[in-house]
């Protein structure tokens, strides 16, 4: 699940955030959405600077020029990204610009290249655990370490693309390729063809299979579905520096639940035999084999004892002569460091992690091989997320304190200087910071206070790729020194009359900031995005919400057009980080351990009491919001908390956690087997009936995440019960449901369903006059915005 945070809204929406998650008058009826519904969704005509769904979500993108993956060339002279088109922006080619003149150009035109196949099952299932299902043409892009070539994987096969325009196709088969890559050290092109790993010389020659017996339930040199999903691993195969040895993982699904997923689509129904390993179900069963370039010479890691644990990372010390392998506990309480001979495939423990008693282990992808054999380490043993160096066994800290160090962003190994992102100004805006290894704790910031910012490094550490943006900024790229002095505008995107976002920028309501009490005393933080007030006016509220672990929603950056085109609607934009969400430091998100649907809702709802009190918000017009874990979140709020919320819309809800996958689902809430009761506690289904308020229920139906059964066999249970409810599913759309037209339906079915159950239904409680609007934080809030 990680990180569908902010739903449909953010990233159909033109968020610089890639997580993709994401109707009638009277009382809901048990009914699918009426033509009435579709009529509404119908846009207005636009007036000058109105927003509208046409525009939030069409081409160009109102949030203007958002570059993905940007690299620098081996040599540093080039930066490539890959840009979306304005007439189309869900397609991306590669872009180069020239660092030391400013000059840009298209290096590959998608369109031009690609032969437009359609993708294998399994790398559309890939993108989908990338969160990029709905992008097409190029979606990522390897440099050759001479700095003359780039792969390009596209349509289903590879290319290669020299500096000077020509293209070279290097395959062309059947089913496509999986995790392509270029070796370290340049010799080869590696991918995944029917389930085995194969390699192809950069500089000519025919591809040869390093495995095999890869088939049926048996894959090797991919990641399995919750190392993709839930561990952030993409790969399952590994080069060292020099080209001489490959690490290849090999697993076998056949233990694993078959679950029986229809894709239920516009012209038809397709019925997957998914291996799904659900709580408390077995998982897959992991090995790891070091090997020649060639296949040959395999070795099998010694990864211990208990065949049932994850393969969480696999990293090559820098000379080749090791492998460190990280190995997590199945319920997850404990990692261990292994560090592996790659001759004789034995492994030793370096250190371990260990969580607290209702507690886990994060994964983490902040730390660095060094060359001297050491390492830098990001670990939560003081409670918050810091750097150590761990050398010859000792620990010493480079960063503390009551804040977290987000990511790892670079490493200068011969100025002993580390770059990282962390929270040390403040929990809402992700700053960049430096630290020399020999002066731990003296931190020096990077990044200019106002923005949230996220970067990444060249390989050694000289410049920095600093990606930012704020409320009333849309994302903007720049190249900086390592001492964070900016050098050139990669995507400056300022919002001047040739920016898309310009017709509606004078027009841009505030967006607010403040916090609330917890029952236990801690300070919750919310935002806020509220229309142009009139005195003695109250008005509606949505409340969006996501509530679960691993997503910061409230932060000071761009959130997109659609919480201002609520705002133009009449709405007040409201969102919430309850107890459980990240970056607060481990015992803040504790609270979650064996406790889904309690300490969020109850949160939650501390937020919306205090909308209440506000004279300027209707206190029974307040709706809420959720996708994916916020559309748990959504049915947990109206089931326990009756009468509070004026009607929900839940996207894609988990129902029951025991259909959910092991490696999240088990983190924070134990082996079903064992802790049946808190599954009990936490799932949807069985209150059902305790609905009482308007309810619109909405699940993509070829959803291969959280299955389509969670919303069918909760429809189910309302209609057994005749509890009124709406829903709407969308045939094809998987856990994204979005896309040209799709997001435009999506949300005006949204809008249509709260304007009628909310926003647009008489008033229950009079108005009383007051002369002025007080600011809508009584605590020590701030507002950016025009």
């Amino acid at each position: 699940m990680r990180a569908w945070l902010l739903g449909m809204m953010l990233a159909s929406a033109g968020s610089s955030a890639m997580a993709a998650e994401q109707v009638q008058t009277g009382a809901p009826t048990p009914a699918l959405t009426t033509d009435a519904t579709a009529q509404a969704a119908t846009p207005p005509v636009e007036a000058a600077g109105t927003l509208t769904l046409a525009k939030v979500f069409g081409s160009p993108d109102l949030s203007g020029t958002q570059p993905r993956a940007l690299k620098l060339s081996p040599d540093g002279t080039l930066l490539t990204y890959l840009r979306n088109r304005a007439d189309e922006k869900e397609r991306f080619d590669l872009w180069a610009t020239d660092t030391r003149t400013g000059a840009e150009r298209m290096l590959v035109d998608s369109k031009a290249v690609g032969s437009g196949a359609e993708l294998s099952e399994a790398e559309k299932m890939q993108r989908e655990r990338t969160r990029i299902g709905g992008s097409k043409g190029i979606v990522a892009y390897d440099w050759a370490p001479d700095g003359k070539a780039i792969l390009v994987p596209l349509d289903g096969d590879l290319y290669l693309a020299g500096l000077d325009g020509n293209v070279r196709r290097l395959t062309n088969t059947p089913g496509g390729q999986l995790n392509p890559v270029v070796s370290p050290a340049g010799g080869y092109v590696s991918f995944v063809r029917d389930q085995n790993l194969w390699a192809q010389p950069l500089n000519g020659g025919e591809a040869k299979a390093l495995t095999t017996g890869g088939g049926g339930t048996v894959h090797w040199g991919e990641a399995e579905f919750v190392a993709q999903e839930e561990m952030d691993r993409r790969t399952g195969y590994w080069w060292s520096p020099n080209d001489r040895l490959v690490a290849v993982e090999k697993f076998d699904e056949e233990p694993v639940h078959v679950a029986t997923r229809a894709a239920i689509g516009a012209t038809g129904t397709r019925v997957y035999e998914q291996r799904y390993p659900a709580a408390g179900t077995p998982n897959v069963l992991v090995e790891l084999y070091i090997m020649k370039p060639d296949g040959t010479g395999q070795v099998k890691v010694n990864l211990g004892a208990e065949p049932d644990i994850y393969l969480a990372r696999v990293d090559w010390m820098p000379d080749g002569s090791g492998l460190l392998v990280q190995r997590q506990t199945r319920d997850q309480k404990r990692i261990d460091i292994l560090r592996v001979d790659p001759a004789t495939g034995r492994s030793t423990i370096l250190f371990s992690e260990k969580s607290g008693v209702k507690s886990w282990t994060n994964l983490t992808d902040a730390y660095r091989v060094m060359k001297d054999g050491s390492l830098i380490w990001r670990s939560e043993r003081s409670g918050y997320g810091h750097l150590y160096r761990f050398a010859a066994g000792k620990w010493t800290p480079l960063t503390k304190g009551e804040w977290v160090v987000t990511d790892l962003i670079g490493v200068d190994e011969t100025k002993g200087r580390v770059f990282f992102a962390g929270t040390k100004d403040d929990v809402l805006e992700q700053q960049l910071y430096a630290v020399d290894i020999a002066k731990p704790n003296q931190i020096t910031r990077l990044t200019e206070r106002g923005f949230t910012n996220s970067g990444s490094m060249d390989g050694t550490a000289s410049r920095l790729i600093v990606q930012r943006s704020s409320p009333t900024q849309p994302p903007q790229v720049y190249l900086a020194d390592a001492a964070g002095q900016r050098v050139s505008w990669i995507a400056e995107n300022a919002v001047n009359e040739a920016h898309p976002w310009f017709p509606y920028a004078a027009g841009q309501a505030a967006t607010t900031f403040g916090t609330i009490e917890a029952a236990d005393g801690t300070d919750l933080h919310w935002t806020m995005v509220a229309p142009k007030m009139e005195p003695g006016k109250r008005y509606p509220v949505f409340f969006q919400h996501y509530g679960g672990p691993g997503s910061q929603t409230v932060t000071r950056g761009w959130k997109g057009p659609l919480p201002q085109y609520l705002a133009q609607q009449g709405w007040i934009f409201f969102m919430l980080d309850n107890r459980g969400s990240p970056n607060r430091g481990k015992a803040f998100e504790d609270h979650l351990y064996h406790a889904m649907g309690s300490v969020e809702v109850a949160d939650q709802l501390k937020g919306a009491e205090y909308l209440k009190t506000l004279p300027f918000v209707e206190p029974t017009k307040i709706a809420t919001y959720g996708w994916s874990y916020g559309g748990y979140m959504s049915l947990k709020m109206l089931e326990k908390t009756p009468g509070v919320y004026a009607a929900a819309v839940a996207g894609a809800p988990v129902t029951n956690w025991e259909l959910y996958d092991s490696h999240y689902t088990e983190r924070y809430m134990g082996d079903p087997r064992i802790d049946g009761a808190a599954y009990a506690a936490s799932a949807a289904i069985a209150d059902a009936s305790k609905i009482r308020d308007p309810l619109l229920l909405i699940h993509g139906m070829a959803d291969d995440n959280v299955f389509l059964d969670n919303s069918t066999a909760f429809a189910a249970e309302m209609q057994r019960t005749a509890t009124p409810f709406e829903m709407m599913f969308y045939p094809g759309n998987t856990h994204r449901v979005g896309g040209p037209g799709v997001s435009q339906h999506l949300w005006g079915t949204i809008m249509a369903f709260l304007n009628r159950t909310v926003r647009d239904r008489p008033e229950a409680l009079p108005v009383p006059a007051v002369s002025s609007m007080p600011t809508p934080a009584p605590t020590a809030a701030d507002s950016e915005g025009k």
